[in-house]
């Protein structure tokens, strides 16, 4: 068996590769493309012996993979920050880091992460672009929406962008250039809008996505955080307990503790943003919904107008999140009634 540890950057991917005494055998570098790869595993090729590698996760990281373990490499993707934690450096190289990286593949080290396949890739592409192409919208809205505060004209509607909202717009009487690039502002937003809803069309019309159903009985989640949420997750299998998705999706605080020292921290933020975001977005709605208001009041209220609102949101997400963790695993919908009360607490 030999191991290969790639150190992925921009243009070149460097390599070293060691036997099982943990010699180095070679040592490189590959350009870091499809045409490179694929030389790359030729030259490692002509030992004629089993290859196991592993690789930093990082932006390309995933095609890396995708490509040698089709090339008949076993692959792990390993997390940068853990790597880091394992084998502390004073001197840090790309020729180092691949080293390293062999050597926890040889001493079977390597602390993988979890790599969707390329259907739940999918999934949540289109879930993260609606939510790209809905931050350009807001961008935009907001820009319209201080261009009128500069030239000091109040905004008498509800929906500036709305039928009333736009006539307003053509009325009023703003100087070049900040008037053409209103009217250009308005142009994009009303493109973003035709985006945005082609996508969520689609989104409401899938059904191809077996979590879906069930995330749409939960209070504020409807088809579309309801399938962003379940493309996030993934396989549910991989949680074992209703803590462990909670702390996939970063809405726990970090903890220091040192013998009789325990502080707690912010949030960790380590799951992927876009499923906070998600989780988040959904309390908006669950915080007036019966089974959850008293709790989310009596938070809000102990912890004062400052943070009060935001750490009963971020208590009730995580809620939340426990009760689809019930829901997913038993596949029974929300229900906080009856015998499947614990689904929602």
């Amino acid at each position: 068996m030999l191991y290969v540890g790639l150190d992925l950057s921009r243009k070149r991917v460097d390599y070293c590769l060691l036997d099982e005494a943990g010699v180095v055998v070679e040592r490189s570098a590959a350009p870091a493309d499809a045409d490179g790869l694929v030389g790359l595993v030729r030259r490692v090729g002509r030992y004629r012996e089993p290859v196991s590698a592993a690789v930093e996760s990082m932006n390309g990281a995933r095609f890396v993979h995708d490509l040698l373990e089709g090339e008949g490499w076993e692959v792990g993707l390993a997390d940068a920050a853990k790597v880091k934690g394992l084998a502390p450096l004073a001197c840090k190289t790309d020729r180092i880091d691949a080293w390293v990286l062999a050597e926890l593949a040889r001493r079977e080290l390597v602390p993988a992460i979890w790599l969707p396949d390329p259907e739940v890739r999918g999934q949540r592409e289109l879930a993260r672009f609606r939510l790209h192409l809905v931050k350009h919208r807001t961008a935009l809205k907001n820009r319209v929406h201080q261009t009128l505060v500069t030239f000091g004209q109040p905004c008498p509607v509800s929906d500036l962008f709305g039928q009333r909202g736009r006539v307003l717009l053509e009325r009023l009487a703003i100087p070049e250039p900040w008037a053409e690039t209103l009217r250009t502002s308005v142009r994009l937003i009303d493109e973003l809008e035709s985006e945005i809803g082609a996508i969520e069309r689609g989104l409401r019309g899938s059904a191809e996505h077996r979590y879906l159903e069930l995330l749409t009985t939960v209070p504020g989640i409807g088809p579309v955080l309801g399938y962003t949420i379940a493309a996030e997750i993934g396989e549910i299998t991989r949680f074992a307990s209703p803590r462990k998705l909670a702390g996939y999706t970063g809405l726990c605080p970090r903890v220091y503790q040192s013998g009789d020292s325990d502080r707690r921290g912010p949030l960790s933020k380590r799951g992927p943003r876009y499923l906070r975001w998600a989780l988040i977005e959904a309390t908006t709605h669950t915080c007036r919904h019966p089974l959850y208001a008293d709790r989310y009041q009596r938070t809000k209220k102990r912890l004062g107008a400052q943070r009060g609102p935001r750490v009963a949101q971020i208590d009730l997400a995580r809620r939340l999140t426990e009760a689809i963790w019930h829901m997913l695993t038993k596949n029974q919908p929300f229900a906080p009634a009856g015998a499947s009360r614990c689904l929602a607490t």
